[in-house]
């Protein structure tokens, strides 16, 4: 007996065909730009702003790459360098929109709350740096910056954290676990384990071929390899791009000496999990515990 199926089954089976093939199409072909939307919100490739306009002292540096890229960033250092050398640095690395001009007002409160020096830059493809972003190249341009900090001769004598926020946190785990002896202490605020763990809920339509995705930042292998560092977790509790159990598995799987510190906000979103109540206390406690870390141990 011969098989067949109703026309609008077969119809509807080749219309979900049709979407997986083009879902993932999109997905292997433009995930870069979908994944690093360095041109949101509009003007963010032509206009950064500057740390003179929250009075903060900066050099505006020129960083070159290994794959000779050149990207822009800021040292807001204390001008005082027996200042500058008595307190921390925090190696700022931004979220996968906007620029490190769109992240000023945070520095201006590591600056002048907690009296840390702090170096930002824009990646690749992001502001007015050169070239376009993918997980090789962010990797690159975070390794250029730690090495510029630790040439330099004053910040490179002082305690170094590391600040991500969303994929932000995952260039710094990244750097952190294949750099940890020259960090003091990792800072990361609504993070996910992996793309491709992240994409069924950001993109559920192309779930099915995920095994496409080629930029991966796995950040849940490469937390493991951290084992003496101090780490604090900021997850807002209803973050709607990052389902809070990435943060929460982040947490669990961490295997440190160091203290393993977790924070989390109650109305905390993606994007304004910084903006809640006792955020930056947070993050005043932690930088204080290293600090003091560091005067018992010399």
């Amino acid at each position: 007996m011969s098989s067949y199926l109703p026309w609008y089954l077969s119809y509807s089976l080749a219309a979900g065909l049709v979407a997986v093939l083009s879902g993932g199409a999109l997905l292997y072909h433009y995930q870069c730009e979908i994944i690093y939307p360095a041109n949101f919100p509009e003007g963010s490739r032509r206009l950064v702003a500057k740390p003179s306009q929250y009075g903060l002292p900066y050099e505006d540096l020129t960083l070159t790459t290994p794959d000779k890229v050149k990207i822009k960033a800021y040292l807001i250092k204390h001008p005082d360098d027996n200042v500058a050398r008595k307190r921390p640095t925090i190696m700022y690395l931004h979220a996968n929109a906007g620029n490190m001009g769109h992240r000023l007002s945070i520095a201006d409160v590591f600056y002048k709350e907690f009296g840390c020096n702090v170096f930002m830059l824009s990646y690749r493809g992001y502001g007015l740096s050169e070239g376009s972003p993918s997980e090789k190249g962010l990797r690159l341009d975070a390794q250029t910056a730690l090495d510029f900090i630790k040439a330099h001769p004053v910040i490179s004598e002082t305690k170094l954290i590391a600040y991500g926020q969303s994929i932000g946190g995952a260039v710094s785990i990244d750097i952190v676990a294949r750099n940890e002896d020259k960090f003091s202490g990792l800072i990361i605020e609504n993070t996910f384990l992996s793309l491709p763990k992240l994409i069924p809920h950001v993109l559920p339509m192309i779930s099915k071929v995920v095994f496409l995705c080629h930029q991966v930042w796995n950040s849940e292998q490469m937390i493991q390899q951290i084992t003496r560092l101090p780490v604090l977790f900021l997850s807002g509790r209803k973050d709607e791009l990052v389902p809070p159990v990435h943060m929460q598995e982040l947490h669990r799987i961490l295997d440190t000496t160091g203290e393993s510190v977790w924070r989390e906000f109650p109305d905390g979103t993606h994007n304004d999990t910084c903006l809640k109540p006792g955020y930056f206390e947070a993050i005043k406690a932690f930088l204080e515990g290293i600090m003091i870390s560091v005067v018992r141990k010399s």
